[in-house]
């Protein structure tokens, strides 16, 4: 287990992406407690109103139907009164439910997560629970109550001041003005204290979002331990690298036995080509540059596949081409050339070695037989 002093980097994307999977976000209930108490204030007016109006529209009908009684004006009176009762109150319902989603949204999203249901036993320790009374989360709530109360204490006050007047007065004050009055202050106390406790809501939120990014740093070792566990271990993935490298590299020299003829560079870069009649242009099944380069000219030797000098076309094709692709169209009618070179040296005897296109085939295979004599009589000066 890292020490919190390690946990200095910030969280990787999949540690984020698993702490919202575990229901881990960073949430204020305040945020949607006070907004939709801010909300539902500024609806209540309109909902108010409208009851009123529907209130008063339906004491004249209902007036109509006692000096006129009959049923159908009753199912009538009843279910008009029932559709427009929800029309009225709908704002307010529907406000409140589109807060509750915004502020939950706003703070990360709405994510369900199994674990959220299971039992926390840790939760029933009591030093824990001493713990976060007593910790810096206990102090911030124990703050946040306290300006809570001052601030709704002020606003209380304020509402009884502008309500006061009225039993001072020593005369009859009219219902109207009464309930006028009343309602106001009312409302004022609704409204101020909704946006105070919803800038205080605010507040808790960043407390709370600055909380959980601290929660999820992670230690450089736990990064590492991360790595391994998505892409796997570098040293790992380097040594399969390398295998599979190995076993292309051998399957490649393989393919040089049966190759028909292997350009050079004459000693960096090396090419091998075959060609199969009817199956398109010849292809490259093996190429190379430095020790794999010397590698594919010692195979070629060993397994009398000829070696053809061309600089210019071994390097376009080493640059051009990858493994088992056809030659390119521009380059046919040298390839061919050089095909048709070799050919000629194999119906004339051997066309082992390393051979020069520009010399003519005869002087080709003569320079193969000096040559081949000149080894022998080496091979045999060196058994002496």
């Amino acid at each position: 287990m890292a020490d919190r002093s390690d946990k200095t980097e910030k969280p990787t994307p999949r540690k984020v992406q698993q702490a919202k999977k575990d229901g881990q976000v960073a949430r204020s209930p305040d945020v949607g407690t006070w907004l939709g108490m801010l909300v539902a204030v500024l609806l209540l007016r309109l909902t108010i109103r409208s009851t009123i109006e529907l209130t008063q529209s339906l004491f004249v009908q209902v007036g109509d139907v006692i000096q006129n009684p009959d049923p159908a004006k009753v199912v009538h009176v009843l279910s008009t009164g029932v559709m427009k009762g929800a029309i009225a109150v709908a704002p307010l319902a529907f406000g409140m439910l589109a807060t509750g989603v915004v502020a939950s949204v706003a703070q990360g999203g709405v994510h369900v997560s199994a674990k959220s249901f299971k039992p926390k036993w840790d939760h029933l320790n009591p030093f824990k629970g001493v713990k976060r009374v007593f910790g810096v989360r206990g102090v911030w709530e124990v703050t946040k109550a306290l300006v809570k109360t001052a601030l709704l204490s002020l606003f209380l006050y304020q509402a009884i001041r502008t309500v006061l007047p009225l039993t001072q007065t020593g005369a009859v004050v009219p219902l109207g003005a009464v309930l006028h009055t009343t309602g106001g202050a009312l409302y004022s106390f609704a409204r101020n204290a909704a946006v105070a406790g919803l800038l205080m809501a605010a507040a808790d939120y960043a407390y709370q979002l600055r909380r959980y990014r601290s929660g999820l740093r992670m230690s450089k070792q736990e990064i590492k331990e991360e790595y391994r566990n998505s892409e796997g271990d570098p040293q790992i993935k380097s040594a399969i690298k390398s295998r599979q490298m190995a076993m292309r590299r051998n399957r490649m020299m393989a393919a040089i036995a049966k190759a028909d003829v292997v350009l050079v560079n004459p000693t960096h870069v090396a090419v091998a080509l075959k060609y199969e009649a009817g199956r398109g242009a010849p292809r490259v099944v093996a190429k190379g540059a430095g020790v794999i380069a010397a590698r594919m000219r010692a195979e070629a030797e060993k397994h009398r596949v000829p070696m053809v000098e061309d600089i210019p076309l071994a390097r376009a094709l080493y640059r051009v081409c990858d493994l088992g692709q056809e030659i390119p169209n521009e380059l046919f009618v040298a390839v061919a050339r050089i095909l048709a070179f070799v050919f000629s040296l194999r119906r004339r005897g051997s066309a082992a070695g390393i051979h020069h296109p520009g010399a003519t085939p005869e002087r080709e295979v003569i320079g193969v037989q000096k040559r081949r004599g000149r080894r022998q009589l080496a091979g045999a000066g060196a058994r002496r």
